[in-house]
């Protein structure tokens, strides 16, 4: 199964080419040109990885899509891809787990996006383990809980 990415820029040439460049490497990629055409892609799909430029249609739309994504329950992965790597720290901040600087080496590219999955799948394993130990302590208790997550969600 291939491993899909969200791809946001507002720069044609630059989403054509790194869209080329994952699909050549076996992912499946949807792209987006704005922050807002992102946050409605992240509703209707669910991706394993958003990455997006800072600079879209604001000065700050990267940040947006980040905030966006991290508020998706399939929990995607994110990183901001940018031209200028001068944000310091506040990429963190925003949510963001990946600075990528354009232009990038195209193996350079791959290696942190790989990295960065790999990092991302670690994370969630990490915290779904005391989420699994808690079922596992309520169904021995008999304290099952038959809610399911839509419906969790709903209320």
């Amino acid at each position: 199964m291939k491993r899909r990415i969200l791809l946001v820029d507002d720069e044609l040439a630059i989403l054509l080419t790194l869209r080329a460049i994952l699909e050549m490497n076996g992912f499946e990629v949807d792209t987006a040109a704005s922050a807002k055409e992102a946050a409605q892609k992240l509703k209707n799909g669910v991706f394993e990885m958003v990455i997006t430029d800072m600079r879209m249609e604001t000065e700050t739309a990267g940040y947006e899509v980040i905030q966006e994504a991290r508020q998706q329950e399939y929990d995607p992965a994110t990183a901001i891809l940018t031209a200028y790597p001068s944000l310091g720290n506040e990429w963190q901040s925003q949510g963001a787990q990946s600075l990528l600087v354009k232009p990038v080496n195209t193996n350079e590219l791959l290696r942190q996006i790989e990295a960065l999955l790999i990092s991302h799948q670690d994370h969630r394993m990490r915290n779904q383990l005391p989420k699994a130990a808690k079922r596992t302590a309520n169904a021995a208790s008999g304290k099952i809980d038959h809610t399911s997550a839509a419906s969790k969600k709903a209320l």
